[in-house]
């Protein structure tokens, strides 16, 4: 598998540091699941981050934080999380224990699946998918998206994106993707705000995407 989109530095560096909020945390994560590029990467945050911890002044540990602690790691040890439902080929592991809704129908050749994964500032982590050749509408964003590539492949002006890509969006992104015609394509999604589809036609089907 040769991956070639990837999380900027400054996600990557706020899902080592933990700002990065759980929704978006969950792509990132099943990015890195088969991406050997930025689990190295993640690593080389993460000694730089112990390194800067190790010189940090001790700190006394709250009474009863060991027995908190302790009773925690022996409630997981005990407790095997739910497996996702695998009804495709290439589930990633990070979203082990989530709720997963039923496909539904949202326009030609589309279909989503909803999740109970949600994060401040109202994003959401979702499921897409689309059947070969599918083109969705020229659109733009009202916040931010991260789409990774679980089957399949789609392209549009920023380049073709394959299992394993992961791609950022914003408003400051306009792109129309179109899935490859040689199989169906299906994304995980982390998104706050909407879609904003442009041109005519976009203007006209706006008030039935509620993406």
């Amino acid at each position: 598998m040769s991956i070639k989109h990837h999380p900027t530095a400054e996600t990557l560096q706020a899902y080592c540091n933990g700002r990065l909020d759980v929704a978006r945390s969950i792509v990132v994560a099943a990015h890195l699941e088969s991406c050997v590029l930025c689990r190295s990467h993640v690593r080389a945050l993460e000694a730089v981050g112990g390194a800067f911890l190790e010189d940090l002044p001790a700190t006394a540990m709250r009474d009863g934080a060991l027995e908190r602690a302790l009773a925690i790691l022996d409630f997981e040890a005990g407790t095997e999380a739910p497996k996702p439902a695998a009804d495709f080929a290439g589930m990633p592991e990070a979203l082990r224990g989530a709720e997963l809704g039923t496909w539904r129908w949202i326009g030609p050749g589309t279909h989503y699946r909803s999740t109970n994964i949600v994060g401040p500032d109202g994003y959401r982590v979702f499921l897409l998918r689309s059947q070969a050749g599918s083109k969705l509408p020229h659109h733009t964003h009202t916040g931010t998206e991260l789409t990774l590539i679980l089957k399949g492949a789609y392209a549009h002006e920023g380049g073709r994106f394959d299992v394993g890509d992961l791609e950022e969006a914003d408003g400051s992104v306009e792109h129309q993707p179109t899935v490859t015609a040689d199989g169906e394509c299906i994304c995980l999604v982390a998104m706050n705000g909407n879609l904003r589809l442009l041109g005519l036609v976009g203007r006209l089907l706006q008030p039935f995407v509620r993406l």
